[in-house]
């Protein structure tokens, strides 16, 4: 049985879950607005796989006979001074997304709950490829500097990317 204490930080997580698709939407529409629409597109399909990622967590707490609550979240910064700028605030994120999960995972742990403990394990191996994601373009962005012909190249590049989920 999931203590009331994991519950309430399993509810917060799913709804920090859509916070975080409802950043990576703000993220798109400055790209859009910079007629970006590659980046635009990198992070609507970011905001899919954060929406999927809450959906994950709401169906095991569900599962796990617990209840979800769905809470409001704050107004997400909308503009950016780069697309630089704008993947260097996408890491950052994704760096307390990953602290969280370590935190609940440790809470799990404390509590020696392990279904929750094999469950999060998923969401770490992610974490690991979304920071490295962000981190790849980063420093794609870094040696593009100012050279407009190579950012329309990753822009290209970006408008390829497609969510999938994963298979369960």
């Amino acid at each position: 049985m999931i203590s009331e204490k994991l519950m309430k930080s399993l509810n917060e997580q799913i709804n920090y879950e859509f916070y975080s698709a409802h950043i990576y939407l703000a993220m798109a529409a400055f790209c859009a607005n910079e007629d970006l629409d590659g980046f635009s597109n990198f992070f609507k399909v970011q905001a899919e796989e954060e929406k999927f990622h809450a959906m994950k967590l709401f169906d095991y707490v569900v599962e796990m006979g617990g209840r979800v609550t769905i809470s409001a979240f704050d107004e997400p910064q909308n503009d950016y001074t780069s697309m630089l700028d704008v993947f260097m605030k996408g890491l950052e994120h994704e760096k307390l997304v990953t602290q969280r999960i370590y935190n609940l995972t440790d809470l799990a742990m404390e509590e020696r709950e392990h279904a929750t403990i094999s469950f999060l394990k998923w969401f770490i191996d992610e974490q690991v490829e979304e920071e490295s994601t962000f981190n790849s373009i980063i420093k794609k962005l870094e040696r593009i500097s100012d050279n407009s012909n190579a950012l329309y190249m990753l822009d290209a590049e970006l408008a390829q990317r497609t969510f999938t989920p994963p298979a369960q």
